[in-house]
């Protein structure tokens, strides 16, 4: 297996696999919010690839058998002033997506690739990486976990109809 860096040949490849992660997240939705609108394939990966391009981000390809088998992106958001009156605003990267196909999940391909983005985050001075991961989805907090990530914030959900 080799990472590289993000490059236009694989753009199907990155909508192959955001689709497969959505359907993934769909199926585990116990709110039944989550969907896959009409123009999810075409528009997610530019979107996505988009705000990596904007906000000094990086996308790494995991490639094996010249197969796309996963798949990470992270950003370095910027603070606003509101930021500032309360939190000591330290520099952080944020991963935005993690996604390792089905197919090759169990093999330490996730952890590479979270190795391969957070070294970049560090070589730009980065003290803190956050990720979002759903609540229902107990498979990824578990490895997020193994990999030394904590909760430090919580959302809360109540359906009112």
């Amino acid at each position: 297996m080799k990472i590289v860096e993000y490059e236009e040949r694989y753009l199907e490849d990155v909508r192959d696999l955001l689709v497969e992660l959505e359907e993934y997240i769909i199926s585990i939705d116990e709110d039944e919010l989550d969907q896959i609108g009409k123009n999810y394939r075409e528009k997610m990966a530019l979107i996505d690839l988009e705000e990596v391009s904007k906000y000094n981000g990086k996308c790494y390809i995991a490639v094996e058998a010249d197969e796309v088998i996963g798949l990470v992106m992270g950003c370095i958001f910027p603070y606003d002033d509101k930021d500032y009156l309360d939190y000591k605003c330290p520099k952080r990267g944020k991963i935005t997506e993690l996604i390792v196909s089905k197919k090759s999940r169990g093999h330490g391909i996730g952890k590479v690739l979270m190795g391969k983005i957070e070294e970049y985050f560090k070589s730009l001075g980065c003290e803190y990486v956050l990720l979002d991961v759903f609540a229902y989805n107990i498979n990824a907090i578990r490895f997020y976990e193994k990999e030394g990530y904590h909760s430090r914030m919580y959302k809360e959900i109540k359906r009112l109809i």
